[in-house]
């Protein structure tokens, strides 16, 4: 082990050992980018950049485990991403399926898949969903993964679903329009259910949310690490949930 590695070790201890429990997200959104600059900057094709990001993935859901977050929510495929080539597109499908198959088969977590699954080629949604499924009895951090997902996509469909249900209920759009208020809506989002995420990491530079979760950030805390997501460590979490424990919460007032 280098010296390197030794202070990294002990800065990590004070970070971890500096962090007030009762201060920490129950609710963490991640939006996780930069798989393909972090694959260019090594010389490496960008399939070997998905699935170090895959591997990023399960790391970092053992450091939320470890602080007991409750809720982690993982955006990986973004409707943008499915305008991309049928051969990237197809390589970046095999390494979500695949993950989120490791995901179920270690019966550590409960997953849910966040999104239009209709948008997805039928063979990967069957398959995504199957996993997904055998972890329904699973107890302990929930992980949602956010997999042909958009924030417009998102609202757009909760509309949709909001006037079927209540046309099937024999309501006009007059009536719907006169009663209809936050939480109406909230009940048919992808998230039903769930509480909103505390604190929404995104890496890679970008400081910009793209549409993730745009209904249910709206109280969220916001951490914008310059990590590209592969590169992400331990000590950069850290600092996260430290920059996330140091604040005075507001919700808008």
């Amino acid at each position: 082990m280098g010296m390197s590695d030794l202070l990294y070790g002990v800065y990590e201890r004070r970070l971890m050992n500096g962090l007030d429990p009762a201060r920490l997200p129950h609710h963490v959104g991640a939006i996780v980018d930069g798989n393909r600059r972090w694959a260019r900057g090594a010389g490496a094709g960008v399939d070997h950049g998905y699935q170090a990001g895959a591997e990023k993935i399960t790391e970092f859901l053992g450091w939320c485990d470890e602080l007991g977050v409750k809720i982690v929510t993982l955006w990986v495929l973004s409707t943008d991403n499915l305008r991309r080539s049928p051969e990237e597109l197809s390589a970046l499908l095999a390494v979500i399926e695949q993950m989120v198959d490791s995901l179920a088969a270690s019966r550590r977590w409960h997953v849910r898949l966040i999104g239009n699954l209709d948008m997805l080629p039928q063979e990967s949604a069957a398959r995504l969903k199957a996993s997904a499924d055998a972890t329904s009895g699973i107890t302990g951090l929930h992980v949602n993964v956010c997999v042909g997902y958009g924030g417009r996509q998102e609202l757009t469909d909760a509309m949709r679903s909001l006037l079927l249900d209540q046309a099937a209920k024999g309501r006009t759009l007059d009536d719907i329009a006169m009663t209809l208020d936050v939480d109406d809506i909230a009940e048919h989002l992808y998230t039903k259910g769930q509480p909103d995420p505390d604190l929404v990491i995104r890496t890679s530079g970008e400081q910009r949310l793209s549409g993730f979760l745009l209904w249910q950030s709206v109280h969220s805390e916001f951490y914008f690490s310059d990590a590209l997501w592969p590169a992400f460590r331990r000590v950069d979490f850290l600092r996260a949930m430290r920059s996330y424990a140091s604040r005075e919460r507001r919700f808008g007032t």
